[in-house]
């Protein structure tokens, strides 16, 4: 059973690291049909860098998800050759991964509401007139058609299904 949950926790970590590899290859364009759209509005694209709103694989949008991909790998690792750590901490990092899959879900169905409260927030009223759901749209221009929903979903049900899987073997074990 621990061979089986090794096997899924190197797939949940080559999903973990689509996200900044995605990123990094189309994220400068997803970032320049942002700033096109600012543009359109007649807002400085300067906005997006001025309030910490970038579409790359810049910052946290790589460390995060390589982070859990070599905390999952080194998980595998420790399964697979039969260490009794493996099987403990995957018990408190799994569950982890499952509920931090659960907010980068929300945040990305939520992420309009998000950017609108988070502008309203500072009281700028260049922000307060951005069409944010048209510049979210733009942005997605940037991805690929397979990137938004077929990536993104393929990576939530092999993180969240994947997560259970493991769980389960753990209970089995």
């Amino acid at each position: 059973m621990m061979t089986f949950a090794a096997a899924l926790q190197l797939l949940i970590a080559l999903a973990f690291v689509s996200i900044p590899l995605v990123r990094h290859r189309y994220g400068r364009g997803a970032q320049a049909a942002a700033e096109a759209e600012l543009e359109r509005q007649g807002v400085p694209a300067t906005v997006l860098r001025d309030n910490k709103i970038n579409f790359d694989a810049s910052g946290h949008e790589t460390y995060a998800p390589v982070s859990i991909a070599l905390v999952l790998t080194a998980l595998a690792v420790l399964n697979v050759s039969g260490n009794d750590w493996g099987q403990t901490l995957s018990w408190v990092f799994q569950p982890l991964v499952l509920a931090g899959n659960l907010l980068i879900l929300y945040s990305q169905l939520t992420a309009v509401k998000s950017v609108q409260a988070a502008f309203a927030r500072k009281g700028d009223p260049m922000l307060q007139r951005i069409d944010v759901p048209a510049m979210i749209r733009a942005a997605g221009t940037g991805f690929p058609h397979w990137v938004m929903p077929g990536l993104q979903n393929v990576r939530h049900a092999v993180v969240m299904g994947g997560s259970i899987l493991v769980l389960a073997a753990l209970v089995l074990a």
